[in-house]
């Protein structure tokens, strides 16, 4: 066992922020660390770091177990290079190096060679070191640097750069590079994956998947922990609870767990108020006073069940149509634009959307994503290139940095302002749904969290009823259970949207269609996130086919043919093709959809009548004649349901 936390207690004044947290690593095991924004995850990781006191209970790891902790936004300050700071990592390794160099200038003097035991003495020390560098990997420093450098992003980046010229973000993932090359026993990431673009995201989970030490990680990337972690544990009111399994097995644990505790506490609710019952009619009896003490003192020494907590407070909202739009929404021709009038960023950005359409733009880091959606709204000028809105088209947009907001407005006046005819008592049930209650409302935007500032935001979103939405990293700051807020409104959401976003999860559930942006233009995939995945790889292995074909044409005296036709990435939007295959994908979709809900049902109905037939086995049942018939009646219409259920699946599942 690497690390044992066990009943730790951490108070901010009469605030408690943690109490009885217990929590193990083994070796080589994967954890992720939930819970809503404020539930002190973070604090968790600076107490296991050593960076913060706690109150009580005991931390227990042994001594050689080496710690890397990455704070939230915690950028490599340094003045040394990009190569010079990820060298540094292996100064132990280099200063081996330089006395292998020296070893080889003695063993090359003459006057070393004469004599035979200092011969002898310096050609074996220097075996030894040789083998002690090899071992260590001395031979492959050079290309460990290149390769974390090429798979964090800064593969296109001068080594040399200092480390002072770079952004707040690339501090940051720079600053991860380096642990990861330092490979402690126990790496604590709170949230790793903020500033990553997908191909930076894709590359940190794989070789996560192969580190040789334990990973204890906080993250509000759901897809990130589906592929990497083996077991969650949720932070919830203070304490903490393991679930073994990714966050998706976590989600249908924790579920079933409420619903097997819910039916513990009702079962013993009803046979308190039974206990009551008696009691009450009985202790003035003389001849049952005896037996409604005994009830009584029964009733007394019993331990009763807190009734199990269902979810936190979530936000609650929907996103409503005021007007609908015609069916041609966004017509963009050969559009260029640059951030400063300077080189483009894009050019030749040429997609159609139409009324109805759910399309994600993609690209790396820098591309110029946010510019692009600036320039479709108007805020940003194009180089060249048109774009046209369709009839009755009103558009709301999401900014991630929250530009929008006043700092020095509170809460309530936002909203206000930007309605100024709806009345308080609206603006104030409006803002209520968002988890802003009471005094909360008259908080200066400019104190507010990240999440509580993307929560006003979208509040905002939501009264402008919009027909077309066009979001920017909506998900950023949310936490878990926010993001599935969203997402639900926005599955229901009967206009058009548009929208980046580096959150995987959220591509593939909301996801009709990829736009992939690249400097020369965009290509359009249709599907969602994973079917993008399954289309580049299907299109790369093709062009691989198409050289190694064109290869052997060659080597054999011939000329290359044609490339091979095949079903290439259409762009959003264009012909019949484009109709049909939309309109599979939601058929698809809703089948899924149905045949989800209809093992959530079987699985509830499964367990209903377990419940009743185990409950017909109990004398206090099956003696009471008219009870055993409401039970009977009962597990019929269950099985009649299931039966039903299981005709609906298996008739989808064909």
């Amino acid at each position: 066992m690497l690390l044992q936390v066990s009943g730790i207690h951490k108070s901010y004044g009469v605030t408690t922020v943690l109490s009885n947290i217990s929590l193990q690593v083994e070796p080589r095991e994967r954890i992720g660390l939930v819970g809503v924004n404020g539930a002190g995850k973070s604090t968790l990781l600076q107490i296991i770091a050593g960076e913060l006191s706690y109150d009580s209970g005991n931390i227990f790891k042994a001594k050689e177990t080496r710690i890397g902790y990455l704070k939230q936004n915690s950028g490599l300050h340094s003045d040394r290079s990009i190569w010079n700071e990820l060298l540094s990592v292996f100064s132990g390794l280099i200063e081996t190096e330089r006395e292998l160099r020296r070893l080889e200038t003695l063993m090359a003097d003459p006057q070393i060679l004469e004599d035979a035991k200092k011969t002898e003495e310096t050609m074996s020390r220097y075996a030894k070191l040789s083998d002690t560098f090899r071992e260590q990997g001395g031979y492959e420093i050079e290309a460990k640097i290149r390769g974390i450098l090429s798979g964090m992003g800064f593969g296109d980046m001068d080594p040399a750069t200092p480390c002072q010229a770079l952004s707040g973000g690339q501090k940051t993932r720079l600053a991860l590079a380096k642990m990861l090359l330092e490979a402690p026993d126990l790496l604590l990431l709170d949230e790793p994956t903020n500033h990553l673009d997908i191909a930076t995201l894709t590359w940190l989970e794989q070789y996560l998947r192969s580190y040789s030490g334990a990973i204890v990680v906080v993250s509000h990337d759901r897809y990130f922990l589906d592929a990497l972690v083996d077991a969650i544990y949720e932070i919830e009111r203070t304490s903490s609870r393991r679930y073994t399994g990714n966050y998706s097995r976590f989600i249908e644990l924790k579920a079933a767990d409420y619903e097997v505790q819910l039916k513990h506490f009702e079962r013993q609710q009803e046979e308190i108020a039974k206990m009551e019952e008696f009691i009450q009619r009985n202790i003035v009896r003389a001849s049952t006073t005896k037996r409604a003490q005994s009830r009584q003192k029964a009733l007394d020494k019993m331990e009763r069940l807190d009734k199990p907590q269902g979810d936190l407070k979530r936000a609650s909202f929907s996103f409503e149509v005021e007007v609908q739009t015609g069916r041609e929404v966004l017509d963009v021709r050969n559009v260029a634009v640059s951030y400063d009038g300077s080189k483009p960023l894009v050019k030749n950005v040429t997609f159609q959307l139409r009324r109805g359409d759910t399309a994600a733009l993609i690209g790396p880091n820098g591309v110029g994503k946010s510019t692009l959606l600036k320039t479709l709204i108007g805020q940003h000028q194009p180089d060249r290139g048109t774009f046209e809105w369709g009839a009755n088209v009103r558009i709301g947009y999401y900014d991630q940095e929250q530009t929008g907001l006043n700092p020095n407005h509170t809460v309530l006046d936002e909203l206000w302002n930007a309605y100024p005819h709806m009345e308080e008592a609206r603006i104030r049930t409006v803002l209520g749904n968002f988890l802003f209650s009471g005094e909360d409302v008259f908080k200066k935007v400019s104190s507010l969290s990240g999440g509580e500032k993307a929560r006003v935001a979208l509040a905002k979103l939501m009264l402008q009823k919009a027909n077309v939405l066009i979001l920017d990293e909506p998900t950023n700051h949310l936490d878990l259970y926010s993001k599935e807020v969203l997402e639900s409104a926005l599955i229901d959401y009967e206009g058009t949207l548009l929208f980046i976003s580096h959150d995987r999860y959220f591509l593939n559930k909301m996801a009709e269609s990829m736009l992939e942006l690249s400097p020369d233009g965009v290509a359009g995939y249709l599907g969602n996130y994973d079917d993008y995945v399954e289309k580049k790889q299907e299109l790369a292995e093709m062009e691989q086919q198409r050289l190694a074909e064109e290869a052997t044409k060659r080597a054999a005296g011939g000329q290359a043919g044609a490339s091979p036709t095949g079903e290439s990435a259409g762009a959003v939007g264009t012909g019949s093709d484009y109709e049909a295959g939309k309109q599979a994908k939601r058929e698809e979709r809703n089948r899924q959809r149905k045949l989800e809900q209809l093992e959530q049902r079987i699985a509830q109905l499964e367990e209903e009548t377990g419940a009743i037939e185990a409950e017909l086995a109990v004398p206090e049942v099956y003696n009471n004649y008219v009870l055993v018939q409401e039970k009977n009646a009962l597990l019929e219409s269950k099985k009649a349901e299931l039966t039903d259920c299981y005709e609906q699946w298996e008739q989808l599942a064909e």
